[in-house]
């Protein structure tokens, strides 16, 4: 199986549907093949056909999806796992020590802080919430000498702000720290950040790159040769892999992330707009409006505002609950990124875990993933949960 690349200068989807994913040589077959196999033939001892001798190491679906994703990141290798935070343990143990101290968001993902807060901190690696639309407070954090790294989320979960990427990385490469991104929430369709200075960008392939609720995964991408050397280490002493039907679900996946995504962005301005203006709601959180205090940013290094709207609901925390409760397309669950649309209560559900923290999330904020079905029925579903008197806008 070959895994050639069409030009860097192809456009996104071009890219999304042939990067990684040239015809199978013996049979022709347009799709890459699901390689269900634990170990490979060699010729001889120590020959190995195209490098392949165990599926932890290297397995050819698996292969596929990394450079597809590389590309589609711009970055040089890229690196599937079996989650998003299997990625995330991952970049800390390849890239961190006992000692080392990193600034990160104030309201990063729940299982992200858990992550820092929980099991990494248990081998003496620190980390300190910062609001990261706050240079001088993201500089303040820096402690010479310890701090090694800095880690985004933009737009972060679920409270949507967003962070400079290049303004950001531009600090922390005075300071020698590196930058990692975690890009779940804009896709590669949506944002670029090794483009815009970051070194490392990660993901959960779960929401948007697999993009219909069928699989779990992770992936890291990297631009630098020694980065990445040290990431290809620690993923197969580790072994928290991508299994080859899952990388050929978020290969498939991936053919369709552009057309999703403007989809995703079209249903979910409609949505802000609405909310927006809707009495039963106290603040509408959406960075395509120019009310969000990062939409500047947001304008200048996303190519869409993607599909996450959060809003807070005026009459509190249980009316938040029951409204959650009561709608009808949208489905009540965790995650996000499918063709689906969700609803959900961050502050019980996807970020109990750092209830009573520095990222707590507001008791009546509601966070919406927006799907792709008919915005007229996503609106009326609103419409009707959040007990309007008016008529859908």
């Amino acid at each position: 199986m070959t895994t050639d690349r069409p030009a860097d200068s192809a456009g996104f989807a071009t890219r999304a549907i042939h990067a990684g994913q040239a015809p199978d040589p013996t049979t022709g077959a347009v799709v890459p093949p699901i390689y269900a196999t634990s170990t490979y033939a060699q010729d001889g001892v120590g020959g190995l056909r195209n490098g392949y001798e165990y599926s932890r190491s290297g397995n050819p679906t698996r292969t596929a999806l990394e450079e597809c994703l590389a590309s589609l990141e711009g970055g040089s290798h890229g690196f599937a796992f079996a989650s998003g935070l299997a990625a995330e343990d991952t970049v800390l143990r390849a890239l961190c020590r006992s000692g080392d101290h990193l600034v990160v968001p104030h309201d990063a993902y729940g299982g992200t802080f858990r992550l820092f807060d929980r099991v990494h901190a248990q081998w003496g690696i620190t980390a300190t919430p910062v609001d990261l639309t706050d240079l001088a407070a993201v500089e303040a954090a820096i402690q010479p000498g310890k701090t090694t790294m800095l880690w985004l989320e933009t737009p972060t979960n679920p409270l949507l702000a967003i962070a400079d990427i290049a303004a950001l990385a531009e600090l922390a490469g005075w300071h020698g720290i590196t930058t990692v991104v975690d890009n779940t929430f804009a896709s590669p369709y949506l944002q670029q950040p090794l483009a815009l200075g970051a070194d490392v960008v990660v993901h959960s392939t779960t929401k948007y790159c697999g993009g219909h609720s069928d699989v779990v995964g992770g992936a890291v991408v990297v631009g630098d040769a020694e980065l990445a050397d040290k990431v290809r280490f620690h993923q197969n002493a580790m072994g928290a892999v991508a299994g080859p039907f899952d990388a050929w679900l978020v290969l498939r996946g991936l053919k369709t992330l552009a057309l999703r995504m403007e989809r995703h962005s079209d249903n979910a301005e409609a949505i802000a707009r609405f909310l927006a203006e809707h009495p039963s709601v106290s603040e509408t959180i959406y960075p395509g409006l120019t009310s969000h205090s990062g939409h500047d940013v947001a304008r200048r290094q996303m190519r869409r505002f993607g599909g996450m709207v959060s809003f807070r609901v005026a009459a509190g925390e249980q009316a938040a609950v029951e409204l959650c409760a009561r709608t009808k397309v949208f489905t009540l669950g965790e995650s996000l990124g499918g063709v689906e649309s969700l609803i959900e209560h961050p502050g019980r559900m996807t970020h109990a875990s750092v209830a009573g923290t520095a990222l707590e999330v507001p008791a009546d904020l509601v966070r919406l993933s927006v799907g792709i079905e008919e915005v007229n029925d996503l609106l009326e579903d609103l419409d009707q949960a959040l007990g309007t008197t008016g008529s859908v806008r």
